[in-house]
This record gives C-alpha cells, structure tokens and sequence, in this order.
C-alpha cells in the first residue's frame, strides 16, 4: 500500500516538476499502474482497512527491551551489549520470539532517540514561487472591552517577503488548514516548499537531521497543494527568520 509521502512524491514530480511517467516509476521504483492510479485519482491518501489487527510477539515485551536499550545506551561504548547479548536476555527472561524482530525494533528506537545530530540547513535565498514560512504567534487584544489572547499565523513569501496574517482562537490543525486555504487564496498561488517550525499538528517524531515523520492529514494537506513540506532544526531560529 502506498504511504501518503509517495502519493506526494509522485504529484509533485508529475504536477509541479513537469516529469514524465515512466521517469516517476524508475526513481521511485513504481510501476506505471500504480502511478496513473495515483495520477488519475486525485487522491492524497488509500485507506486499508485491516479486519483484525495482529499483535507482534516483542509488543509485551517492549517496556524490559526499552529499558534494556536504554540501559546500554548509558553505558561507556566499550562496556555495551550487543543485540545479541540483549536477545538472549531477553530469552531468559521468558521472550520467545525471533532475533529479527529485536533488532528491527531497536533500529527504529536508535532512529528515534536521534542519538546523532546530523549537519543539515535550511537555505536562506529563495526563487520566486520557491518557498514560504509559516509560524504562529500570541497577541494580547482588546474584544468588546475584553482583553483576551489570541493565536495568529503568519505566511510569508521567503522571496518577496508578503506577508498574510490570521487570527484564530486556537492552534488546532483545523486551523492550520484554514489559514494555509486564506493565504494561498490571498497570494493567488502556491510555493513548492513549506518551511515550518515542529509544531504539534503538523510533526509526529524528530529524527536525525532533517528526517520528519509528518502528521497524515497534514501531508495529505501538503500533497493537495503540491507543497513540500520541511522542519527547521530545533533550537536554530534563524533557519526560519522571516515569521
């Protein structure tokens, strides 16, 4: 099944990029079925709706293999376990399930502790039509004699720097969508790419470097509009100073 980033992949690059089928399937290892089905649709999610969902056997025992990994990972590196050793404890103690799936599982808890920062940056000069930022800020205001505190989302062009704000009451992603809707409304226009902080309704995991797992509706938001969508790093402002 296909995952919502690929369908984004496969628009952009058909859409935006002006690319042609058969050099969509030899980069993203497609077959041309698949991508017309993509193409022809519209649509920026398939849903699969399993049945029964199976429960893998390491799923009791993730709480001792967490505690296990993260035991090691405290250690001086000469002083660490393999995930050899680690599998046989775990053995011990009652695990009966395959070498595979510990070390599956312990690969994706190293990717998502980012144990190492990788160098990656944001550039800061833009085409025209290249990027935008989008940010949110709290302003004090007075409303009918009340003074209350409101959420206001900022887009801004990275190349002629307009700027559209919005006031909403909250930061939900219902707003998120809204004001993405209103400024590109505003601006007559899309970017290619969408430069945001790791905001909750947008990001789901940090991991190394770059590397985001982005919230579903919101790259089916990013897919309908043909946006790529990119996290600054944390605790660098500067890469997103124009918002």
């Amino acid at each position: 099944m296909l995952v919502v980033e690929t369908i984004a992949k496969i628009r952009r690059a058909y859409f935006v990029q002006q690319k042609p089928i058969k050099a969509i399937c030899r980069e993203l290892g497609l077959s041309r079925k698949v991508v017309r089905k993509v193409l022809r649709s519209e649509a920026t999610e398939f849903r699969y709706e399993r049945t029964a969902q199976p429960q893998p056997k390491i799923g009791p025992w993730r709480e001792r293999l967490d505690a296990l990994l993260l035991a090691n990972e405290a250690k001086a590196a000469r002083e660490r376990l393999t995930l050899v050793r680690i599998y046989e404890e775990l053995r011990g103690a009652g695990y009966n399930g395959s070498y595979d799936a510990v070390r599956r599982y312990a690969r994706s808890w190293q990717k998502a502790r980012g144990a190492s920062q990788a160098a990656a940056y944001v550039p800061l000069s833009f085409a025209p039509g290249k990027a935008y930022q989008f940010d949110w800020s709290h302003e004090v205001v007075l409303i009918g004699g009340v003074t209350v505190t409101v959420k206001v989302a900022h887009v801004r062009l990275c190349h002629s720097r307009m700027l559209f704000v919005r006031a909403y009451p909250r930061e939900t992603q219902e707003m998120v969508f809204d004001a993405h809707d209103r400024a590109f409304a505003f601006f007559k226009g899309t970017c290619t790419r969408g430069i945001y902080d790791n905001m909750k309704t947008a990001v789901d995991a940090i991991f190394v470097g770059k590397e985001r797992a982005y919230n579903r509706r919101f790259q089916q938001m990013c897919s309908h509009y043909l946006v790529q969508p990119a996290a600054c790093t944390p605790a660098a402002g500067w890469e997103k100073g124009q918002v």
